[in-house]
């Protein structure tokens, strides 16, 4: 199951790369390396000397390193200074000297079950290949490969493509990314190491029998897991998930391990790992799952001592709010999500914001990606650092919207729960329970507590104040969403990403009124309430707000992250997926949706996966989502300051009309 390490970076005494020889099976092995398990090589073929250079991976881990210090003569200085311009020569010049390329070696089954062993070539995903040069490349490297090896191009992004389809197949034999990795048996989706025991569960049927006795030592294995999982040691899937899902969106706050490994059941039948012991690490370029022969000594982690204290809110004189009037530091009476959103309507209307910052961080060795930036959008030369942030927020502005709604404050939530003495004795309840850690009882002080707060009346103040907001709310369509806003969400190791409820279907007083309770109702659930008494929150310190949306038919929706969530130091591409209609489909799970990536410093796109979907995309649709990933890592500049680094998650929806309109926006946990 271990996927072989990526050889050495250091260079090796000997360097056995071979120019102007034809490719044989036994040379590929012997100059190859080893990437996401599979061996790779990378080629340069030289048209002004019509010649081609096979590169010992261990001595040349960079094309363009090679072409600069080998065959142009420069210093790595020279090359450094000038690495932009350079990198356009070779990668986006349609009359490019040189073109370069990865060979990787692959195997599949032929119609009648037998292996078979073939070769693709692929150029990095910022060439800008037209198609004669495509067939070009695809033809000087069939003359050199072995006859015997099949040879299949892969465009590389969209615009490889597009540029492909007007040549015939049979002159430029293919294979799309999503065909040649959609169905790979092991596909990691969150980083990280684990030492602890399997539990495989064939359904959530054996999975709920054995829910109960799930501790923190456990690593649980099942084809989907479910979105109320326990916090455990590890998560592992045996069918295909995206990593935007809520599951992996809490293993990536939880900093733990999680993966796609198809074939776990054979292995688990093969050496017995239901309940044994074992090392799981899950990295890039390889998932290991090593069995123990002893049980370890394990200590308990550092979250089980964690005690994330919460800044008191403000709860006097705090009226409901259209969104459009809160901004970020509203937090502390609204909540995060509804004071985001009112933080960005303020960007989207003032145009005031510094959307740039993340392209002014140095990336070595470029003092910044500005003039990256000013081409995506559109500009010439070097402008100036105003006319960059002006043309960066006129591009926002006219790329998204912000939803129309209503923010009801924790005030409102308090003066419900105060008006009723039976709900006080069912939190007084529910407090001592926690105080005294009488975890056997906590499920069923949540669910009675739950039940009283979804069928408790409303007291006459609070129910005026909703109903006053219903008009600005409704819309023309007359539906409703009501989503949670919590203070105790979207922090430093809680992200409680899917641990609160939203209403998406609400017509109507009666079913806005029940909706908000049922909100309200989900700040005490079992779950939720186990999760943060984990970490220390007191339930004293929470507080839950709500946000009324007008409903907006989507023909679209997703969910993007301004970063690769299984490549941490890629600094270039966002992930977006999508499924037709609302983004709660990417997340809950129940579709596989699209899945792409866009890069957002020298532009292009590629899909990973197809999902549930038959086909890709129209080329102007993926043509719009490349502009609402480079959208979101704008919006990064100014949601993740001062540190910019740090990824966004972003819900949204395309309207009929063809609009984009953001739903939420949080910090994606890393």
């Amino acid at each position: 199951m271990t996927a072989p390490p990526l050889t050495g970076a250091a260079e090796p005494a000997t360097d056995r790369t071979v120019v102007g020889e034809n490719l044989s099976l036994p040379l590929f092995r012997t100059l190859s390396g080893v990437l996401a398990g599979h061996p790779y090589l990378k080629v340069v073929v030289d048209r002004e000397e019509n010649t081609w250079h096979l590169l010992d991976t261990a001595a040349h881990p960079f094309h363009v390193n090679y072409i600069a210090t080998r065959v142009l003569g420069m210093d790595l200085e020279t090359l450094d200074a000038e690495l932009d311009a350079f990198n356009a020569s070779v990668y986006m010049d349609p009359a490019r000297r040189f073109l370069l390329g990865v060979l990787s070696l692959h195997t599949d089954q032929d119609t009648e079950g037998r292996e078979r062993t073939f070769l693709v070539l692929e150029t990095t995903e910022a060439d800008t290949m037209h198609g004669e040069l495509l067939e070009f490349f695809y033809e000087f490297v069939r003359e050199r490969v072995d006859g015997r090896l099949p040879l299949l191009l892969k465009p590389a992004n969209h615009g490889q493509e597009e540029a492909l389809a007007a040549i015939s197949e049979l002159r430029v034999p293919r294979i799309l990314s999503h065909e040649l990795f959609g169905s790979r048996t092991r596909t990691p989706l969150n980083p990280g190491e684990a030492t602890g025991r399997l539990r495989y569960f064939r359904d959530h049927e054996e999975y709920a029998s054995a829910e109960a006795g799930l501790g923190w030592a456990d690593i649980v294995a099942m084809p989907c897991l479910p979105d109320d999982v326990p916090r455990v040691a590890g998560f592992l899937n045996t069918a295909p998930i995206t990593p935007l899902s809520h599951t992996n969106v809490l293993a990536s706050g939880w900093g733990i391990p999680n993966a796609i490994v198809r074939d776990l059941e054979e292995l688990v039948e093969k050496d017995g790992l239901n309940g044994a012991w074992v090392r799981y690490r899950v990295r890039e370029d390889e998932i290991t799952l090593e069995r123990l022969a002893d049980e370890p000594d394990l200590r308990a982690p550092a979250w089980h001592q964690q005690r994330i204290r919460l800044e008191p809110p403000l709860l006097r004189d705090t009226p409901v709010l259209a969104l459009h009037r809160l901004r970020a530091a509203d937090s502390d009476r609204y909540g995060t999500k509804a004071a985001n959103l009112g933080e960005l309507h303020h960007v989207l209307d003032s145009r005031t914001a510094d959307l740039t910052a993340f392209y002014g961080r140095p990336r070595p060795p470029r003092e910044d990606l500005y003039k990256h930036l000013a081409a995506r959008l559109g500009l010439s030369g070097r402008p100036s650092a105003g006319e960059l942030r002006s043309k960066a927020a006129e591009f926002v502005a006219g790329a998204v919207s912000a939803p129309e709604g209503v923010a009801l404050p924790f005030a409102l939530q308090q003066r419900f729960l105060a008006s009723s003495p039976v709900l006080q004795q069912g939190i007084g309840k529910l407090k001592m329970a926690l105080e005294l850690d009488a975890t056997e009882v906590l499920d069923s002080l949540c669910l009675q507590l739950q039940q009283l707060i979804r069928n408790t009346p409303l007291p006459e103040s609070v129910t005026r104040q909703i109903i006053q907001a219903f008009p600005t709310a409704a819309g023309p369509s007359g539906r409703l969403v009501v989503r949670s806003s919590s203070n105790a969400e979207d922090l430093p190791g809680f992200s409680a990403a899917g641990v609160y409820d939203s209403v998406t279907t609400v017509h109507g007083t009666g079913q806005l009124l029940d909706a908000v309770r049922q909100v309200w109702a989900s700040l005490v659930s079992p779950r939720s309430v186990r999760l943060r008494h984990q970490v220390g929150i007191s339930l004293d310190d929470t507080y839950m707000g709500v946000i009324v949306q007008e409903y907006v038919p989507a023909c679209l929706g997703g969910v993007l992250v301004t970063c690769d969530p299984t490549r941490r130091e890629d600094f270039r591409n966002v992930y977006l997926n999508c499924s037709p209609g609302s983004p709660e489909q990417v997340v809950d799970g129940s579709v596989l949706p699209q899945q792409y990536l866009y890069n957002t410093v020298e532009g292009g796109g590629r899909t990973v996966a197809l999902g549930s979907w038959g086909d890709t995309l129209d080329a102007a649709t993926r043509a719009r989502l490349a502009d609402l990933s480079l959208t979101g890592r704008l919006l990064q500049s100014h949601f993740s300051a001062p540190d910019v680094d740090r990824p966004l998650d972003i819900e949204w929806l395309m309207t009929d009309q063809g609009d984009f309109r953001l739903v939420q926006i949080r910090p994606y946990a890393l």
